[in-house]
């Protein structure tokens, strides 16, 4: 009787192992969107009818139209590829009970601004996904998505026909969120991020990247090089620090030093090179050392072609 119940209960487990190994085929992506909605008797119904029963959203419409959403048209229907409920789900429950003085039940559609950020975000990748929008292959495991930032959250597609953020209102942008990267920018020297002769996005991926911090360059030094290129080479004698991260002696976004250097001269090289390199130089001339600059002398600081007596670059400027 023992060996029956354990013959039953293995059967039992392989049916189960079974059972979960099949494959279920998933729905069409507005049947979930019904589910989020709460009502399976909800449908799409289209712009058309939805504006024709409420004309709240007209100015709304207008200008998404005239979008690069609004501008995507199926050749094969002549419909538009992407509408309001698109995003915000199907319709006809909204309008349904409208009459005069009513206005559309915007409850009985998509509430995205209750949803969780990756839940906000998943409206936009069923379209964006990373197969059409490449730059979107990092965004799962990028800093904005860990952090709960959502798509939302930087393009407003209800605010005008330009759905990107535009150059000029980027800076402000990121620094709701990056307050200690505007008081960088405050400082004497600094990148012209607040002249708008930069923004940015030229270092940054907001997107995402396999950088730490999502610059677009697989390093400091490439993504640095883009405006930089001259400070490069190649190099017959090349300064080893430039060659590894050009944050080792300049701030990215600003400094109280010039050129945006991390410490002042010299003692910024004297981090590296202490003074007792400078061999033969007097007591006298040796203290003048602390109230100059290295790169008076030392002008190519990057790297240089003119070797010294001893056979190793010198990076003076020749």
């Amino acid at each position: 009787m023992r060996q029956l119940s354990l013959l039953l209960c293995l059967l039992f487990l392989l049916s189960a192992c079974v059972d979960f190994r099949s494959d279920y085929p998933l729905l069409p992506v507005s049947e979930y969107e019904k589910l989020i909605v709460g009502r399976f008797d909800a449908d799409y119904i289209g712009n058309e009818q939805c504006l024709a029963k409420c004309h709240k959203h007209d100015n709304i419409y207008d200008d998404f139209s005239t979008s690069i959403h609004g501008e995507q048209i199926d050749a094969a229907s002549g419909l538009p590829k992407v509408n309001c409920e698109s995003c915000h789900g199907p319709g006809s429950l909204a309008v349904a009970d409208i009459g005069p003085g009513n206005r559309c039940d915007t409850k009985k559609l998509l509430q995205l601004e209750e949803l969780p950020a990756p839940a906000q975000s998943l409206i936009c990748l069923k379209c964006h996904a990373t197969a059409s929008t490449m730059s979107l292959n990092h965004w799962n495991a990028s800093r904005h998505a860990l952090s709960g930032v959502s798509c939302s959250d930087c393009h407003k597609l209800h605010e005008g026909p330009q759905q990107k953020v535009s150059r000029k209102d980027m800076a402000e942008l990121c620094y709701k969120c990056h307050g200690d990267v505007r008081m960088q920018f405050v400082q004497p020297s600094h990148h012209p991020v607040p002249e708008n002769r930069m923004v940015c996005t030229d270092c940054h991926d907001p997107h995402g990247s396999t950088t730490e911090f999502d610059l677009r360059g697989p390093t400091v030094r490439d993504t640095c090089s883009r405006c930089h290129a001259e400070y490069t080479g190649p190099f017959v004698f090349e300064h080893g620090d430039v060659t590894e991260n050009c944050a080792n002696c300049h701030r990215p976004h600003g400094s109280l030093q010039a050129k945006l250097l991390t410490a002042a001269q010299p003692f910024l090289c004297m981090q590296c090179h202490p003074t007792g390199a400078h061999a033969g130089l007097k007591s006298s001339e040796d203290k003048r050392i602390y109230f100059g600059r290295c790169t008076d002398c030392h002008s190519s600081i990057h790297g240089s072609d003119s070797p010294s007596a001893r056979g190793r670059g010198t990076f003076i400027a020749r």
